[in-house]
C-alpha cells in the first residue's frame, strides 16, 4: 500500500513557473515507475511525464517536452515535476502516480496498461 501526496500546486500567469512535490507516506525501496498525469475541466486525463524506477530515462508529452522536467529523490521518496514557462493550456488538476514492475517506465506504456497507486491531486491554474 503506497499513498501519495502531492503539493506545490497554485495560480500563476502565463510564462510563470511551479514546482510539483509527490511524497510517498511511507519509505518503501520498491522499483515503482512513477509519473505525473493531469486532467483539464472537461477533458480526459493525459499523461505529463514520467520517470524511471532510479531517474535515469524520462519521457515526456509532447505539450510539455522542453518545458516541464520531471525527477526523483528515492531517498527522500518524493517525485517532482518542475514546470517552467507555463502556458494557460497547462491548466488542470495535477496527480502523481506510481505503478510496480512495468515492463517500461515510459509515458506511453504506463498510459496504456494504467498506474497502480494514485495522489489526490493539486491544483494549477495558469492565467493570462
Amino acid at each position: 500500500q503506497v499513498q501519495l501526496v502531492e503539493s506545490g500546486g497554485g495560480s500563476v500567469q502565463a510564462g510563470g513557473s511551479l514546482r510539483l512535490s509527490c511524497v510517498a507516506s511511507k519509505y518503501t525501496q520498491r522499483p515503482y515507475c512513477m509519473g505525473w498525469f493531469r486532467q483539464a475541466p472537461g477533458k480526459e486525463r493525459e499523461g505529463v511525464a514520467t520517470i524511471s524506477t532510479g531517474g535515469a530515462s524520462t519521457y515526456y508529452s509532447d505539450s510539455v517536452k522542453g518545458r516541464f522536467s520531471i525527477s526523483r529523490d528515492n531517498a527522500k521518496n518524493t517525485l517532482y515535476l518542475q514546470m517552467n514557462n507555463l502556458k494557460p493550456e497547462d491548466t488542470a488538476m495535477y496527480y502523481c502516480a506510481a505503478a510496480l514492475f512495468r515492463s517500461s517506465c515510459s509515458l506511453s506504456t504506463l498510459s496504456l496498461y494504467g498506474m497502480d497507486y494514485w495522489g489526490k491531486g493539486t491544483l494549477v491554474t495558469i492565467s493570462t
